[in-house]
Order: C-alpha cells, then structure tokens, then sequence
C-alpha cells in the first residue's frame, strides 16, 4: 500500500464495524423509515494561502452516519451557508429523498455560484453512504456494481509544487514518480501575460515543463497538461504541434470557448479534455452536442453530485466519450467518485492532489488504499468505507 503498509489490520476492523452497523439497520426491516437527524460539517485547512476541505457527516434516527465532501477548491468556505440551509431542510426527512433534493437544488443553482453544487453534493454523497451501511452493502452497488476492482489516478501536482515552472513542478513530480504513479498531470502555462513577447516566452516555460514530465515518467508514462483557459484558438493551435513530441494524454480546458475547443479537437490528434466546472446534466450534453471534447470531465462535487455524475456518464457513453472527473480533492470525495467510476464502461482516469497534504493518510479509518501505480482499489465494507478519524480533524480544523 502507497503509504501505509500496515493498514490491513485497520481496514478490516472498521469493514466489520461498517457492516455490523448495516447488517443492524437492514435486519429490523425498517431501512425506508430512516430519518435524518442532523448534518454537521468540518473545514479543514490545506494551504493557509489558498484553500481547504470541507467535510460533511449527515447523522440519522438509526444511529448510522454518512460522510461527503463539500469542498469548493477556493478561499473560505462560502458552501456552508448552503449546508446549514439544507440541514434544516433535511431534518426529518427519508434518506431516499435524494431526486427531491436535486429537484431543489437545481432551481438555486443557476446565479448562486458553485457553493450550491458543493454543499448539495457533499449532503448526497452522505446520504449514498449511509443507504449503503444501511443494506450492508458498499456505494457502488447502488450504481450498478463495480467493473473495476481498482480505478487508475494520475498525480495532480499543482497545489503541491512551488511554483508552476520547471523547477516548481519537478520535486513534487520526482516525489509522485518515486510513489509509484505512473500519470501526472501539470498546468504549465498558468501565470500566462498578455504582452505578445511575454506569451511567447512564458509558452517556452510552458514547453519546457512538458517536456520535464515526459524525462521524469519515462517512455511508459503519461502526461496531462491542464491549459486552465489561457489560450484562445490561434494560440492553442499553434502550441498543438509543440506539444505533439511529447505524446500528451490529454491537453485540458485549453480555451473557455466551447465552440472553439471543438474546432482545436478537430486540428489534433491530441485527446481534448474539459468540462471540470460544468453542472448538472444540461452542461454537459451542451459539450457533447457541440463536440468539444473527447473526454468529458464532471466533479462529483461540481456537477451536483454522485448521481448526477452517473447520469452524466452514460450519455457520454452514448456518445462514445470517454470520463475522467476532475476533483484534486481530499480521501472522502476522491472515494465517493472512485465508488462511482468503478462501475462505468467508459470510465478513463481520475484526479488525485499529490504533495498538497501530507497528512492525508491520517483523515480516514481505514486510510485512504491507494496502491503503486495511483491505483485506488475499491473497497467492498458497506458504504463508502470509511470513518472520520477526529483527531486529525481536530488538529487540520479551520479556526
């Protein structure tokens, strides 16, 4: 195990807590009439600067919890106002209200900035879980059943380097090659000027870090490169072919343009990716209409959530497109959407934050299974797997 060698001991004590908890709920013959009692929740703090986790834990009737991650990737926390507003929403009610739930959420979404999306996922996410312990068995049975025993990450090492520059980026990608993943993803061209001159040698930079990733992962491995919109057509396709050598997996959001990025898909051979910030079912088929990327990239808790990210997947299957869901985020959300992607045919690749939290191995009981090759093996204890450990809460909360 990534990490933590002697965690098999530890996962199988808290896999039989899990399933004696379900096994309980399930034997009275009353699963239909848990209630949800309570929603708390837990910022905690990664990078003082930049940003944090935001964990969620819905509490019910039947003495079952459930744990999800609410996380905006920015600064504060502007999700928890929506959370406390849907616990008192959620107070008494069925823990299967979740279409009624994304129903009112919808109808907030549109104006009201991503904060709506997040709280609301972080709550469904928990919700899966505990409907999961409660029937004993894990989260992915509720959709459809594992196809992959384990889903393959690729290191996100953004939040963790420097700067984003070759120097920046090396020690956290020798660091993520020397733990055994075998993907890594880089947003060179971040910090991107306006000034002609300045374009063009920041691209160099650009280049350069590329071309870094490609000699640190070797022949075998792959390279994701994250354009973070700072490219417009005539620039992003004149960056194609430099890019080309290097045989990238992906060139990511390279243009906000939607119609744009259908155009530079049609000028490569490069997969085109996007789509990490769009929500609900409705932005998604906009992509998928207008063709603007090979792979589609929704966040469980961007794009409303566990379900919504199911459903968004089987019309890309549809549409023979591949998904990768975005989320540099912490153990809880990356498991929640590993639970979903472990039982999708189209399913590609996901995001990991490498080097942002060294603590992270220490937030959930089990910890996080993460094996060489940035593979997340999936667990089958009933829901999502895991326990809060709150003394790494306590020490990592935001005051």
């Amino acid at each position: 195990m990534y990490n933590h060698p002697a965690m098999t001991r530890r996962a199988l004590l808290a896999g039989a807590a899990l399933g004696g908890a379900g096994l309980a709920a399930a034997a009275d013959g009353n699963v239909r009439a848990i209630k949800v009692t309570s929603i708390e929740y837990f910022p905690l703090v990664v990078k003082p600067d930049r940003y944090g986790w935001l964990i969620v834990r819905v509490h019910t009737d039947a003495g079952l919890s459930g744990l999800g991650d609410a996380s905006e990737s920015g600064r504060g926390d502007p999700a928890i106002a929506k959370i406390e507003e849907y616990s008192e929403w959620w107070k008494g009610r069925s823990i299967f209200d979740i279409e009624l739930f994304r129903q009112m959420a919808y109808s907030q979404r549109k104006g009201r900035g991503r904060n709506v999306a997040c709280a609301f996922s972080g709550i469904e996410q928990a919700l899966y879980d505990i409907q999961a312990q409660a029937f004993g068995v894990p989260m992915h049975a509720l959709f459809g059943g594992k196809l992959h025993e384990s889903v393959r990450n690729y290191a996100n090492i953004n939040r963790g380097s420097k700067s984003r520059t070759p120097g920046g980026f090396e020690p956290t990608a020798r660091s993520a090659a020397d733990a055994g993943f075998d993907a890594v993803k880089v947003a060179p061209f971040d910090g991107m000027p306006k000034a002609a001159a300045a374009i063009r040698a920041r691209t160099d930079e650009g280049i350069a870090s590329i071309k870094l990733m490609r000699e640190i992962f070797g022949h075998d491995g792959d390279v994701l490169v994250e354009g973070h919109g700072n490219f417009n057509l005539e620039r992003g396709l004149a960056v194609l072919p430099r890019m080309e050598p290097f045989n990238v997996f992906w060139f990511e959001e390279a243009i906000r343009s939607l119609d744009d990025m259908a155009e530079l898909r049609q000028a490569t051979e490069i997969p085109i990716a996007g789509g990490e910030g769009l929500f609900g079912i409705e932005q998604a088929l906009e992509y998928l209409r207008i063709g603007a990327v090979d792979i589609l990239m929704p966040d469980i808790k961007w794009c409303a959530g566990a379900l919504e990210l199911k459903k968004i997947a089987a019309m890309c299957e549809g549409a023979d497109v591949a998904v990768a869901p975005h989320g540099p985020m912490g153990p809880i959300g990356s498991m929640a959407a590993a639970q979903v992607c472990c039982t999708l045919p189209n399913f590609s690749i996901l995001e990991y934050a490498h080097g942002d939290a060294p603590w992270r191995f220490e937030l959930t009981d089990p910890p996080e299974p993460l094996e060489r090759g940035g593979m997340l093996r999936i667990p089958d204890t009933p829901g999502l797997g895991y326990k809060l450990n709150m003394k790494t809460v306590e020490r990592r909360r935001a005051a």
